[in-house]
């Protein structure tokens, strides 16, 4: 069935006067695009929106989300005689990308079709950055397909530059994913949330979110350092991939800890470690958190968003490898909204709580420097504009 959607089957045309097309990878890109819809269909209400993700969970969130798009679906696989079916059914005006996703046959047949294209909320990563250069003259023949490009920071728009992109067709507008809006949760439901998972009152609980290979054993033996001191602590792991729960939860019982999965839990039932084993909650949970651990940053994979846990207010730890968000973790630490954990003993330090009074001063702070990176959604949503009214052309 994925296969058949991504061929096209199922395809109907169009006639709407004023379409675009939007595409986002998965999850997270998904969720940072939640308000930018909004706001196209606030300002436009005839606009035909069409949404593709790549990822099945990218998808189902897209289903659950964003209730704005008219069309989810699948991105078409990268051949020009499938995509060129996609661009008869939406005769879109714009084509939307977000972050990172340059498909070379898509961008080539979007061209053909005089469909500009631009990039949003664009991020090089180091990693790609090599990549480009050693490829430099491939990239930059696909890349002239984008006619223009708006970025994160100022090292993106840096990184473009080197790669062969003119600085005119690049422009720096902040993070879209400043833009988080999550479900506001008041103090009455922060503890009905907490009844229902059996946390009881006093308890301290921290959330380590989207953590991966390599990281739990670190994250579980300063836990039980901790408990050694501090036996009043809780522990939520929310594995990154569905299909590590299984092995998460093994690792977790080779320490003394009773340990239950989420959708196991069952009224009154005790529990030190929780793994968290469905998709689309880690947000509740670390509102109901008193310590955010953003997980991807102990190994060197890069590290993950951590706007969610500031978006609620939580002190917010990460470890020293987060070059996938470089700007804003350098952000959120200048700011004392976030700390670095080193090594063992920062991390059984963090576990501790020693001091509420500290740690609750960086969550506010965590708050405030979220709210001063935002504004991208405004500047996107009237590029787009732009673009849909013919201003911008593609580049020669």
């Amino acid at each position: 069935m994925y296969l058949r959607k991504r061929l096209g089957h199922g395809l109907v045309k169009q006639n709407q006067e004023q379409s675009i097309w939007i595409h986002a990878v998965s999850v997270g890109e998904v969720l940072s695009l939640q308000k930018l819809i909004q706001e196209l269909r606030t300002k436009h209400s005839s606009l035909k929106i069409n949404f593709s993700s790549l990822t099945n969970t990218g998808f189902r969130m897209a289903e659950g989300k964003l209730q704005e798009a008219d069309n989810i679906f699948f991105i078409p696989l990268d051949f020009a005689c499938i995509v060129r079916k996609y661009f008869k059914a939406f005769s879109p005006k714009v084509l939307v990308l977000a972050e990172s996703e340059f498909w070379p046959n898509l961008l080539r047949v979007a061209r053909e079709q005089r469909c500009p294209v631009i990039l949003i909320n664009g991020r090089i990563s180091e990693h790609s950055f090599r990549r480009y250069l050693l490829f430099k003259i491939l990239f930059k023949k696909i890349l002239r397909n984008v006619a223009h490009f708006l970025v994160q920071t100022e090292q993106d728009k840096e990184r473009l530059e080197k790669i062969g992109i003119d600085s005119s067709r690049v422009e720096v507008v902040g993070n879209l994913k400043a833009e988080i809006e999550l479900p506001l949760l008041n103090d009455r439901e922060i503890l009905s949330i907490k009844g229902n998972l059996n946390i009881e009152k006093g308890k301290k609980v921290i959330v380590a979110g989207s953590t991966r290979k390599g990281e739990e054993e670190k994250l579980l033996y300063a836990f039980s350092k901790a408990k050694e001191v501090k036996d009043d602590l809780l522990f939520i792991l929310a594995p990154r991939h569905p299909e590590r729960f299984d092995e998460v939860e093994k690792i977790c019982q080779n320490y003394p800890f009773v340990v239950r999965k989420k959708t196991q839990v069952s009224s009154g039932e005790k529990w030190e470690i929780l793994i968290l084993d469905s998709i689309g909650e880690l947000a509740q949970f670390y509102a109901l958190s008193d310590i955010a651990f953003v997980g991807g940053s102990l190994i060197p994979w890069g590290g993950h968003n951590l706007l969610e846990p500031a978006f609620y207010n939580k002190p917010i730890f990460f470890g020293p490898f987060m070059k996938n968000f470089g700007y804003l973790a350098e952000k959120f630490v200048q700011s004392g909204a976030a700390r670095i954990v080193h090594n063992e003993n920062d991390l059984v330090e963090m576990f501790l709580i020693k001091d509420g009074k500290i740690f609750s001063e960086m969550g506010k702070k965590a708050k405030e420097t979220l709210n001063s990176l935002k504004g991208a959604t405004n500047k996107t949503v009237e590029a787009i504009e732009i673009m849909m009214k013919g201003v911008n052309q593609i580049s020669k």
